[in-house]
């Protein structure tokens, strides 16, 4: 908040600079807006859709939008301005042979391009020109997207409105075009590119397949073509060994099943002596039914009969003679079981040796196969490559064939009733925030460079001193004249001084002090007077001691010369009474300055100042020292090293502040004790308004007399 009424403050002091910027600008904005040329903002709107709508997707008609849109979005804005196009429109508008047109937009040049022959443009410069109408356009367009929308205005500004529209739609118009013109370039570039493709990976292809058959003919390689079984499922393809072996592999298994079971037969027969075959056998069935029959009638015969009974030997014979033919059948059936054994181990001993050669066979062919799969795998690469591009290729040929465009007029601009520029309201506006700017950067620049003590508060601010107050500047009255009225705003502005004097020590005002100020007529003579005044009508003993024996005026207020005075007790004369003398008219005693020394800071350098204050104070409640200006002399920091305190004066508007600080620094150095400022000369209408500094000095009365010092 400090800093904000820092800036008030300024531009309160600066209010005059401020006006007048914003004044000036005013004015120059209003002469400016008046000697404008009408201008025309004709407006074209069309739409920019992410893609071509999918008419034939029933998923959906219109693709959703995403942010990866804006990249697209973006595009299509730097398109519209783009140079060709402006350049394509000023071609269709024939603006480029167009001497009115490079009038209207003051277009003059010293090319020969635009010299004209016979009122025409020469043909030669075509080129020149139309690079140029391009530019003229694109600096008078405007391409204002609509935010989170797919509308795009574009704005054409003119001094002719007719022809403001004219370019607005042309520009629109060449944009469709252009874009579509774009996807059959696109389209055609893709189509020759994908057909020099597939005519390359066709030759990859064909030398390929030539390499695998080559080299399966030179090593007998024979491959069967895969097939497609009954389930829909295709059988790779596969060679005729390893088929072969497949199939001997198999009656392999089945000779090697025959073997065993031959041979599980004929062992059998061979422990039992009647095989299972033999049982089976119809003739010896029978021959044994015959033979039980008569070995039946046989037994009936030995019951009644011996065994020589002719009957009973005829029986015998027969059943003996079937034994033998069971005999012989039984053998037969045996002898089949052996050949049979022997057939089978006969089979599967040779399908054995076969399937044994065909396995070497199958391992050479893997062997040799090692090289074919290597060129089976690059044909079979090179055929997959071929057909995907063969698909893109027929998709590539049916899109290329649909012209549907993405781009689409909504609004085409109409010519416009009233000029859009230029807007008085806008300019003036414009132009009083221009001299409020302008008028605040004179005003703080003016601030940085003035560096004069404007108000009270800048005592405190840029001095770093304590402000014992603030003393009007008052007109038709001298000093000690204002003084003796005691109504007077210098009686009330140095009581406050007084009043704050008194809170600078323990014991009240100073006992000894010194008013000085950086230059000449900053009002320390007058300070000086005026502080003496008020400590003498407070029932004060005081004596005013004029310091400058430079340039002397205490002696001036009494009416009397400077004969005697201070320069002659620090000569070495002890009388003081003799060297003063009474002000009744103000109720104090004064010292003049004495002669005027021919080097006042050699007498300063002794102890004759101190012993002088010491002796006056034992006479007197106080000694104020009229002492000279810092500045450029060595009297000020010695009179300020010998008093109780100094009372720095400064003029309101009258000294830099650098010059102010570089005097208190020599005072520092010199040890003395700066009790604080007081403000002199200060007028309040100069200084910033509102702040109160007028109240208490002339309340009821006319504002007069000036202090002087």
């Amino acid at each position: 908040m400090p800093i904000l009424r820092q800036y008030l403050r300024i531009a309160l002091r600066r209010r005059y600079v401020i006006i007048g910027s914003v004044v000036a600008c005013v004015l120059l904005g209003l002469i400016i807006t008046l000697l404008m040329t009408p201008k025309y903002t004709a407006t074209s709107t069309i739409e920019i859709s992410r893609e071509a709508d999918k008419v034939t997707n029933f998923q959906g008609v219109e693709r959703e939008a995403s942010v990866a849109d804006q990249e697209f979005y973006q595009t299509q804005y730097g398109l519209l301005r783009s140079r060709s196009l402006s350049e394509r429109v000023a071609a269709q508008l024939r603006l480029v042979d167009s001497p009115e047109f490079f009038a209207m937009f003051g277009k003059s040049s010293d090319q020969p391009a635009f010299q004209q022959v016979n009122g025409r443009y020469p043909a030669a410069g075509r080129a020149a020109r139309q690079r140029a109408a391009g530019e003229v356009l694109l600096k008078n367009l405007g391409v204002d997207p609509t935010r989170l929308s797919r509308l795009v205005d574009i704005r054409f500004t003119s001094p002719d409105a007719a022809f403001s529209a004219k370019v607005a739609n042309a520009w629109a118009e060449n944009f469709i075009q252009t874009n579509l013109e774009r996807k059959v370039q696109a389209t055609s570039y893709g189509r020759d590119l994908l057909q020099r493709q597939l005519a390359e990976y066709k030759n990859r292809l064909d030398e390929s397949q030539r390499q695998l058959v080559g080299y399966a003919s030179a090593q007998q390689i024979i491959n069967l073509p895969s097939q497609t079984t009954g389930d829909n499922r295709t059988t790779s393809e596969r060679s005729i060994v390893a088929d072969d072996l497949a199939a001997l592999n198999a009656s392999l298994s089945q000779a090697t099943a025959d073997r065993i079971q031959a041979e599980a037969r004929y062992q059998q027969a061979g422990r039992s002596g009647a095989s299972t075959e033999a049982l089976r056998n119809v003739a010896i069935n029978n021959l044994r039914q015959r033979r039980a029959e008569l070995a039946a009638e046989y037994q009936q015969l030995m019951v009644r009969f011996e065994p020589g009974y002719p009957a009973a030997q005829a029986i015998q014979s027969q059943i003996n003679q079937l034994d033998r033919s069971i005999a012989r059948e039984e053998g037969r059936v045996s002898g089949s079981l052996q050949a049979d054994y022997r057939e089978a181990v006969e089979r599967e001993r040779a399908l054995q040796s076969k399937v044994n050669q065909l396995k070497e066979s199958y391992l050479d062919l893997r062997r040799r196969s090692i090289q074919y799969n290597i060129y089976q795998q690059e044909v079979d690469t090179n055929r997959a490559l071929y057909d995907g591009l063969l698909q893109r290729f027929k998709e590539i040929g049916v899109a290329g064939g649909v012209g549907v465009n993405n781009v689409s007029i909504v609004d085409p601009a109409d010519a416009p009733q009233k000029p859009s520029s230029p807007r008085l309201l806008l300019n003036l506006a414009a132009a009083i925030l221009a001299g409020l700017v302008l008028g605040t950067a004179l005003a703080l620049g003016l601030e940085q460079i003035d560096e004069a003590i404007a108000d009270p508060a800048e005592v405190e601010r840029r001095l770093g001193l304590p402000l014992l107050g603030s003393v009007p500047k008052v007109e038709g009255a001298t000093p000690k004249e204002a003084l003796q009225d005691r109504k007077s705003e210098l009686v009330d502005a140095y009581l406050a001084v007084q009043t704050n004097l008194a809170f600078t020590t323990q014991h009240g005002v100073p006992r000894s002090f010194a008013v000085t100020s950086t230059r000449p007529a900053e009002g320390k003579s007058t300070t000086a007077l005026a502080l003496a005044t008020m400590l003498a009508r407070a029932q004060r003993r005081v004596i005013l001691v004029d310091g400058d024996m430079r340039s002397p005026s205490v002696h001036h207020l009494g009416g009397v010369d400077h004969d005697r005075g201070l320069s002659n007790f620090l000569s070495g004369e002890n009388d003081i009474a003799s060297l003063t003398f009474q002000m009744k008219d103000l109720g104090l005693t004064a010292m003049s300055a004495g002669p005027i020394p021919p080097n006042a800071a050699e007498l300063l350098t002794g102890n004759r100042l101190s012993l002088l204050i010491e002796q006056l104070l034992q006479n007197f409640d106080h000694v104020v020292i009229d002492s000279p200006p810092v500045m450029g002399l060595a009297d000020a920091p010695l009179i300020a090293s010998q008093v109780e305190g100094v009372i720095y004066a400064v003029e309101s508007h009258g000294i830099r502040a650098t010059l102010v600080k570089t005097a208190l620094s020599r005072l520092t150095s010199a040890n003395a004790h700066v009790l604080g400022g007081v403000l002199t000369k200060f007028e309040a209408r100069k200084a910033n308004l509102g702040y109160g500094y007028e109240y208490g000095y002339g309340y009821g009365r006319e504002r007069g007399n000036e202090a002087a010092g």
